[in-house]
């Protein structure tokens, strides 16, 4: 009778535990690991997730274009909900966002079934003791639920997906500095909120096919703080371990130097901050890139990355009080920049490499006789290669820091964007005089399409000049004395490659806005030259080293017009000014 009773017993327990698991299962999960859910589905099991413990928050940092509201899952058992709360208890904050690129949907499936088993099927004890999880299901709502079978043609599955680029057709992942998207202004002012210890952004890779389930990107080629880079080292060589015991294969993002030729060898590079990890770098905050390789099913990808997030979880755990000490000691390292040499960009050397075992399959190159270039066929036969890696950085920007820059006042827009990095400015309460430093442009070229909607500045030359200039009240100075010094550097040095001038933000002081008439210069001219000779002979060697630009009577004409003191004296002269700390 006792051994009735207990099996019935356990029989109930067992019904109860299976009863839980169903109710609990994704979308995905009940798709037979095929499909992935739509925005409302997603938010109903956000706040089901939510409701159901109290350990987690639902709350929205923004609204996306179309009125979406862009959703925020926060976890932390003890309640803290608030960056200053997560602060005081000594927490790392670990933030984790998923379609950024809704059609690489990921993450979104597997953060789902990893907080579910962490917190409601408490399979996972320990791995919320120190660490405080931010999470991002869809960061582009609107791209999201432009939803379709056949909005990534490279990738195999899920059976539909969200697209790339949010509703005015703006892609996020090259924003993050310039910031245009209203959805990443609300992802910045999020960020710089918390200031997350550590941030992973999850995509799905497009290029080669290869034996990884996943690769990844992180600032580890020495342009962050020696010791982040240690510790992002010594994160990935733990992480990779721990994902081997998973069946999880893990390599550096793949790019070859031949696209899609493995041969040709491999070559890595730093990111920029228009990109998740470039600006985190930036921030002093490291970043995972997940990329999983597109050829592979989905259930295969959202399983890798579910054993990845898990394994950061567990290493984060472990070694959270070291890492904040590290972030700590890089944003007080960043704020002491004033007056030394910041490296605005890095180019790889293609003459210094190494070589590197890659796990690829095999492969043919034939020619085709459809398009005249070449045809990779990928096979489903693994093949180890050893392949040349060029991953050396040399520095190709860079710049010295002032102790602060002053922006005047009707450059309205650049201000509104340091206020959603996070960056600290002071405002001037009357009008003042000030000798700055700047630059004068000259020979700007411009990108012939335009680019994330704006038309970027390609290249220009540049002359440090030194000059007095009256700033109107309002005009805002920026000390560089700040944890943000960084992101100060690369927005208004013009040199960054995602400053605001190669945006494109200041395009209009490259504009001419008064124009002279022909026979006016015609005369004018002649009595130039009549003063002073030698201008005939600057004018004709102008002409004979630029032909092409000196075509016509107008452009010969202006090049007089431009000797004038008629000239618009403030054409291509950079609005931003350099101070030292005598001026301020």
């Amino acid at each position: 009778m006792k051994k009735s009773f207990l099996f019935i017993a356990a029989f109930l327990v067992c019904i109860s535990v299976n009863a839980q698991d169903a109710e609990w299962l994704t979308y995905y999960e009940k798709s037979n690991y095929l499909e992935t859910p739509r925005y409302n589905e997603t938010i109903e099991y956000a706040k089901r997730l939510a409701k159901a413990s109290e350990f987690i928050d639902y709350s929205v940092f923004g609204k996306s274009l179309q009125n979406r509201d862009l959703p925020l899952l926060i976890i932390d058992k003890n309640k803290n909900f608030t960056p200053q709360s997560v602060k005081e208890s000594g927490n790392a904050v670990l933030l984790i966002e998923a379609c950024i690129h809704p059609g690489e949907s990921e993450g979104k499936d597997a953060g789902f079934m990893l907080i579910r088993d962490i917190v409601i099927h408490n399979k996972y004890p320990g791995l919320l003791d120190h660490t405080t999880i931010l999470f991002i299901p869809i960061f582009n709502t609107d791209g999201h639920e432009r939803f379709s079978a056949y909005n990534r043609i490279n990738q195999n599955g899920p059976k539909e997906m969200g697209w790339r680029t949010t509703a005015n057709n703006l892609n996020l992942n090259r924003d993050f500095s310039k910031a245009d998207a209203i959805e990443m202004q609300h992802w910045l002012k999020l960020f710089n909120a918390w200031l997350p210890d550590m941030f992973i952004d999850i995509h799905t890779t497009d290029g080669a096919d290869y034996q990884y389930q996943l690769t990844y990107g992180m600032h580890i080629m020495g342009d962050m703080n020696m010791e982040q880079t240690a510790w992002q080292n010594k994160y990935l060589s733990e992480v990779e371990e721990k994902l081997s015991e998973d069946n999880v294969l893990m390599f550096p993002y793949v790019s070859f130097r031949r696209w899609h030729d493995p041969r040709s060898g491999l070559i890595r590079g730093t990111a920029s901050p228009r990109y998740s990890t470039g600006y985190s770098a930036n921030q002093n905050r490291p970043a995972l890139l997940i990329e999983t390789h597109m050829l592979k099913d989905y259930k295969t990808r959202v399983e890798a990355t579910y054993h990845t997030l898990k394994r950061s979880m567990e290493i984060l755990q472990n070694d959270y009080a070291a890492l904040k000490k590290i972030n700590e000691q890089a944003d007080q390292e960043t704020a002491q920049l004033s007056g030394k040499e910041l490296v605005l960009e890095y180019q790889t050397s293609q003459e210094d490499s190494t070589t590197v075992k890659f796990k690829g399959v095999e492969y043919d190159i034939i020619p085709s006789d459809l398009t005249d270039g070449i045809w990779v066929k990928f096979t489903d036969k693994p093949k180890d290669y050893e392949l040349v890696l060029f991953d050396k950085l040399i520095p190709t920007e860079k710049t010295i820091l002032p102790d602060a820059y002053i922006i005047a006042v009707e450059w309205q827009e650049l201000i509104h964007r340091l206020d959603v990095h996070g960056i600290k400015y002071r405002v001037l309460d009357e009008t003042k005089d000030f000798d700055i430093e700047t630059y004068k442009f000259s020979n700007v070229q411009f990108a012939n399409y335009p680019f994330e909607g704006r038309q970027m500045v390609n290249s220009f030359s540049k002359e440090e000049i030194k000059t007095h200039k009256t700033f109107q009240k309002g005009s805002v100075i920026v000390p560089t004395n700040q944890r943000t010094a960084k992101i100060i550097a690369h927005l208004l040095e013009p040199d960054g490659p995602d400053s605001f001038l190669k945006w494109g933000f200041l395009n209009s002081i490259f504009e001419r806005k008064e124009y002279v008439e022909t026979y006016v210069m015609e005369k004018m001219a002649r009595e130039m030259i009549a003063e002073n000779p030698e201008l005939k002979e600057e004018y004709k060697k102008a002409v004979a080293e630029n032909p092409q630009y000196y075509n016509n009577q107008w452009t010969k004409l202006f090049w007089f017009f431009e000797r004038t003191p008629f000239w618009d004296q403030q054409k291509d002269i950079y609005p931003i000014g350099k101070l030292t700390n005598s001026d301020l």
